[in-house]
């Protein structure tokens, strides 16, 4: 008997992702009302903003009306509009959980969350029950998906009406045997611009994983007119975007300036609605040069962006671009230094080589390691944590470029007063070219990561490391 004025609570169960629902239905002497899909209120009370395009409704006329276990790839809300069903659920996605049974009875004060990969089977306990199920993408008549059978001996399920005088379809009494069925692989994670200096340590951060895959831009170039159509993007849960244009003062040029706002704004825009359509967590790499450096504080994720130069412009108008996706993550960062040429490799060399270098004195920030920002973005991700916008960088004091410098001479045994300091104006003088305009600060307050769990590793010990690591290469 449904039970009415409960209150909206979700009730965890053993399969990871399925929860049952408790709604609540008002009823009177007319019968009831209840909301049975409130987005609002569902997601607050911890629902996942699943997206779903399709409302479906079986009727079944009978008592013992069975449908088989089907693990469909799409998440679904399940609800009952009249009469009730005892519901019968399999994990049949890999893991530790694979062969997990769980069942419930559900009626119109009832309803579950089954996400993608988990078998869904009902069994009707009353005349004329209509099922209800929402789902977060269309039906493929021309797809096979992943069942079990009812019936397997290892589910153990205890059906009300013996599936003997059920009523079950034919191709329902077919499926295979739990120990016949092959188990529904994760979704996978997308890395694009995986040659460069993030793509790299993703790729040594992500070595032993078997769901992620690594495009570069000759595999995937973001500023291709078929970009939708150069994967079957629904096989993905996550998009790390490391493709960029980074050559902050070619962007000065005309050319360059074409090429910067055609990579990093209009590709990210392509890749957005892509993401937005088939419900992908995308993960953005941000700049501190959507700044001006003019703040005299670390910035924080929400202020507001002022670039000096074209390469900032298209990282700031990226920024927003990707924001109004509902899955996103964009890390902001600075000073990056990876595989390949970088400013501490350069500076480790002018010290063996004898070179003493002048270094700009008046710019101000943090380091931040590849493999340090790599981690970061498998953190949030993996930890799910909320959607937004998080700074990542070392962490440590904030030092201009000269003490950097003056610090990479020392560890690699060299007398760090041959690093001389000079304003960016001196320096910008016996350059070969002005260049784009840089902030003066780009430290990044890092209190938001820090809140989830990530605590950037020291830069000393960090660049430390690293000049120990490229030792041999530039002796």
């Amino acid at each position: 008997m449904t039970e009415f004025n409960k209150r909206l609570k979700a009730i965890s169960t053993p399969i990871p992702g399925l929860t049952l629902w408790d709604l609540a239905v008002h009823g009177d002497s007319r019968g009831w009302f209840k909301e049975n899909w409130q987005r609002e209120k569902m997601v607050a009370a911890g629902l996942p903003d699943f997206g779903p395009v399709q409302a479906n409704v079986s009727f079944n006329d009978a008592v013992g009306t069975t449908r088989g276990i089907h693990a469909e790839p799409w998440d679904k809300f399940i609800s009952i509009a009249n009469g009730s069903a005892f519901c019968a659920w399999v994990d049949l996605r890999e893991g530790p959980t694979f062969g997990t049974v769980f069942t419930a009875i559900l009626d119109p004060s009832k309803a579950a969350f089954v996400p993608s990969g988990v078998g869904n089977s009902f069994q009707t306990l009353q005349p004329n029950t209509s099922y209800v199920y929402l789902v977060n993408d269309h039906y493929n008549p021309g797809e096979t998906y992943t069942c079990v059978n009812l019936a397997d001996e290892t589910l153990s399920i205890h059906w009300p009406v013996p599936l003997r005088n059920a009523n079950l379809s034919a191709n329902d009494r077919r499926h295979p045997r739990l120990r016949n069925v092959a188990a529904i692989p994760p979704k996978k994670i997308l890395v694009l611009g995986a040659s460069g200096q993030l793509g790299t340590a993703l790729r040594e951060h992500y070595a032993r994983a078997s769901d992620i895959e690594f495009a570069d831009r000759s595999d995937i170039d973001l500023r291709a007119d078929n970009l939708e159509s150069l994967r079957e993007w629904r096989n993905y849960s996550t998009v790390i975007n490391c493709a960029a244009y980074t050559a902050v003062d070619d962007a000065e040029t005309t050319e360059g300036c074409r090429e910067a706002w055609a990579v990093n704004v209009r590709g990210v825009a392509a890749l957005t609605q892509i993401a937005t359509k088939y419900r992908l967590t995308v993960v953005h790499v941000s700049s501190d040069y959507v700044f001006d450096g003019s703040s005299s504080n670390p910035y924080r994720e929400d202020a507001l962006p002022s670039p000096l130069n074209v390469y900032g412009q298209t990282k700031a108008a990226a920024d927003q671009i990707v924001a109004s996706t509902p899955r996103h993550y964009i890390v902001r960062t600075s000073w990056v230094i990876g595989a390949g040429r970088n400013f501490v490799r350069t500076m480790a060399t002018l010290a063996q080589r004898g070179v003493d270098p002048r270094v700009v004195n008046d710019q101000r920030g943090r380091l931040t390691f590849a493999s340090e920002l790599a981690a970061a973005i498998d953190h949030l991700v993996s930890e799910t944590a909320p959607y937004g916008t998080y700074n990542v960088t070392g962490g440590g004091p904030v030092r201009s470029w000269a003490e950097i410098a003056r610090r990479v001479f020392d560890l690699a045994g060299k007398d760090p007063s041959r690093v001389t300091g000079v304003s960016t104006s001196e320096y910008n003088k016996t350059a070969a070219t002005a260049g784009a305009k840089r902030p003066s600060n780009s430290a990044l307050d890092l209190t938001k990561i820090e809140s989830t769990g990530f605590r950037p590793a020291s830069n000393d010990d960090a660049l430390s490391e690293y000049i120990q690591s490229i030792a041999s290469q530039i002796a």
